[in-house]
């Protein structure tokens, strides 16, 4: 009788496999850069009186007042503050929305249209989590996400799931119902194929959950000066380490925060230094639907192959 041994091999997710960041074929982003740098502008919306959502202070009891209007202020004065910003720098963003923003402030995604902005599927309210869907459920949530992008004229290339939840086949709903990447996983500064069920093409695109707002001003705590200071210090790092491979940076904001004018300052000030790099032709500034995109033209012959 064969005995099971505790310290056997653990459980495995299998969508990658291991591979050390120094030891990946080589190759460039567009314009023969090294450095992929990309804005994800979270806007969402939440049920009043019910759900979940971030706090700023204590939630007594429902309806909570106090939390949901602050960040009801990011869609009707930090979100607008933020796109002037954006234009004034010539940044394109990753517009990672809930679906129910699409009504809510409809004059907020179109600004983002106009401005040739990529939207990313975020599920249709950031007060819910997909996690625990049975999964016809999950897969008609991200099947009605991809339509109400397509009826504005897009194509839903990417997914962030709201509060990063998944269930155990959220990647192959994702590859089945038509998406490129997924944002959720924070494994590594480099495009990674994902395998999936079904063996449709299929890839994880960095995102950050050190250089995010979330986690970093309402979980720790930092000052917005010290926020700006790390993308700052962060940008310098990683475009010393991608002399020597090509890397993804991506800074993740949420307009109720980020918004919020004595931030937006400092925001400004780390913006403009990485804009000044790219005025120097060694950065690419972009979206994540089009790093897959050059990751996708790789993989089918016309350079190097990342993995």
């Amino acid at each position: 009788m064969t005995t099971v041994s505790r310290f056997d091999k653990l459980a495995t997710h299998d969508r990658f496999d291991y591979s050390p960041i120094h030891q990946r074929p080589d190759y460039h982003w567009p314009g023969n850069t090294r450095l992929a740098v990309y804005l994800g502008f979270n806007i969402e919306h939440f049920a009043f009186g019910e759900g979940l959502g971030a706090k700023l202070g204590a939630a007594l009891a429902e309806p909570d007042v106090l939390n949901y209007s602050w960040r009801e202020y990011g869609n009707r004065v930090g979100a607008w503050r933020c796109l002037e910003m954006f234009d004034q720098l010539g940044f394109p963003a990753g517009i990672i929305a809930n679906t129910s923003v699409y009504d809510h402030c409809a004059s907020l995604i179109e600004a983002c249209v106009r401005r040739g902005d990529e939207l990313i599927g975020h599920g249709h309210t950031n007060s819910d989590h997909q996690g625990a869907l049975p999964e016809a459920q999950e897969l008609a949530l991200l099947e009605h996400c991809r339509d109400r992008i397509a009826a504005l004229g897009g194509r839903a290339r990417g997914w962030l799931s709201p509060w990063i939840a998944e269930s155990r086949v959220t990647t192959d709903l994702l590859a089945e119902s038509g998406y490129r990447y997924t944002l959720n996983w924070a494994h590594d500064d480099q495009p990674i194929r994902m395998r999936t069920r079904g063996g449709q093409p299929f890839w994880s695109i960095p995102y950050p959950q050190e250089l995010n707002d979330i986690p970093m001003i309402i979980a720790r705590q930092m000052d917005a000066k010290d926020f700006a200071q790390m993308i700052i210090d962060h940008f310098d790092e990683m475009r010393r380490q991608s002399r020597h491979q090509p890397l993804v940076m991506g800074i993740a904001l949420h307009p109720y925060l980020m918004g919020q004018p004595y931030r937006l300052l400092h925001l400004r000030r780390a913006l403009e230094h990485i804009a000044h790099a790219r005025d120097k032709g060694d950065i690419w500034i972009t979206t994540p639907g089009a790093i897959c995109g050059h990751v996708d033209m790789l993989e089918q012959g016309a350079g190097q192959q990342p993995r």
